[in-house]
């Protein structure tokens, strides 16, 4: 089996995080704390989003190597 991306991984992640706190269950703190690993965890979505496009607007080429236009 094919190691989940790391995208996915951090979109699951919040999606739990979502889900438990639609749940109403959580005491004050416990939301107030879930609400913070749901920014970093979204910050670090983003990251790995950026990565991702700038990896692919390079293609198959070798890193740091500009494509030439015609």
């Amino acid at each position: 089996m094919a190691e989940p991306d790391r995208l996915d991984v951090l979109v699951e992640r919040l999606e739990r995080a979502a889900a438990e706190l639609r749940s109403g269950s959580l005491d004050a703190e416990r939301a107030a704390a879930l609400v913070d690993e749901c920014a970093r965890v979204a910050a670090e979505a983003g990251t790995e989003l950026d990565r991702q496009v700038r990896a692919a607007d390079h293609g198959p080429g070798s890193a740091g190597q500009l494509a030439l236009e015609s």
